[in-house]
């Protein structure tokens, strides 16, 4: 049962992101945008930055009419990730890229900018940004971790997930930069233990949801009903077989809803709350909350195109009592190592709470980590 839930994860993971594995060249779609603009507009912007598919429009030129006829053309450009709105003129943007030492429009954080993603079925991008330091945020990962205590199966656990969030429709509100989305996520999060024989497969939690999201500037919503199940691995149940432990037939659904706010210079801060239903077993107490704080940074480190990363994110239940499960994570993400769109973090871990593997829910553990995660 365990390997039909993962293949159909995968399943309807892996097609979805191929579909995105090719990006088109920046300069060609400077050229295009540039030529719809003049084309459709009227409106000569020879000075476009485009950056790994994202346009940095300068809507300080433009009339208000024009601004969002402007980002609905550049955003149906195949091969367009996005659309920087910033609130600057054309004339500023030449200026600001010529000066020496000036970093680019794309290199820096702005609260005058806003993101504007393409419309239509099966879009690229993501209107709500990943969690990066919740150890259930759908991702392709794998990581090491030294549990500081005994609470868990062994020491030394290697940790990997396999998951992706998929926006099958994006919209505008209007005639606004605001925009909605709806789609699947979908994650299998698995715990080996090193210490054993065989490295046996000790847990895996099956998260599949529908969600829904919005974003308006640096304001961004992120809402799904989820349904999550735990299973024990085969060797882990053969060699406690002979000992008091007891399995748990963990499986519930749930709502909830995140909010985030994107501050300058790459500060985000966000949080919110969510319940269960459908409970097993049916005693699990229901409410929960979430918040978080993360850093990533708008400087570039010209060594490997690096960025460091910043990230804590904090649950609490009610089932634990309203303790705190934190998780942090810091590291590097590599601009120049990406697959199908993904970017490549080497991030550091530690973790303090009661565990996110569903079967282990009731013990308190520690760890250290190092994991490799592949995310937008």
């Amino acid at each position: 049962m365990a390997y039909l839930r993962l293949m159909t994860v995968l399943g309807v993971i892996l097609p979805v992101s191929l579909a995105h594995a090719i990006p088109a060249d920046d300069a060609y779609i400077a050229g295009y945008a540039a030529g719809v603009l003049k084309q459709s507009l009227k409106v000569d912007m020879r000075s476009l930055v485009v950056k790994d598919g994202v346009i940095t429009l300068p809507t300080g030129s433009l009339n208000t009419g024009d601004r969002a006829k402007a980002v609905q053309l550049l955003s149906e450009i195949p091969g367009v990730n996005a659309v920087k709105v910033s609130e600057v003129t054309s004339q500023q943007l030449m200026t600001d890229t010529s000066r020496p030492g000036r970093v680019p429009p794309d290199e820096t954080v702005s609260a005058t900018e806003s993101i504007i993603l393409p419309t239509g079925l099966l879009p690229a991008g993501h209107l709500f940004k990943t969690l990066l330091a919740d150890p259930r945020w759908a991702h392709f990962s794998a990581a090491y971790r030294n549990y500081q205590s005994n609470n868990f199966d062994g020491r030394d656990i290697a940790s990997v997930s396999f998951g992706e969030t998929i926006p099958i429709y994006r919209g505008n509100f209007g005639q606004s930069t605001a925009q909605w989305e709806a789609g699947l996520q979908a994650g299998v999060f698995s715990d080996f233990n090193l210490n054993a024989s065989s490295s046996d497969l000790v847990n895996t939690d099956f998260i599949v949801s529908a969600y829904s999201s919005l974003r308006a500037g640096q304001f961004s919503t992120f809402g799904r009903l989820y349904h999550q199940s735990s299973h024990l691995g085969d060797e882990f149940l053969l060699r406690k077989i002979n000992t008091k432990f007891e399995r748990v037939n963990l499986s519930y659904e749930g709502v909830d809803l995140k909010l985030s706010y994107e501050f300058p210079y790459g500060i985000r801060l966000y949080g919110g709350g969510g319940g269960l239903f459908h409970r097993e077993p049916s005693e699990l107490k229901i409410w929960s909350a979430q918040y978080g704080l993360e850093f990533r940074s708008p400087w570039r480190m010209e060594l490997a195109s690096m960025r460091p990363v910043i990230a804590v994110d904090v649950k609490n239940h009610e089932e634990n009592n309203w303790n705190y499960d934190v998780s942090a994570r810091a590291g590097v993400e590599f601009e120049n190592l990406q697959v199908l769109g993904r970017k490549l973090q080497i991030l550091a871990e530690y973790y303090n709470g009661f565990s996110p593997s569903g079967q282990f829910y009731k013990e308190k553990v520690e760890y250290i980590g190092l994991g490799a995660h592949y995310l937008f």
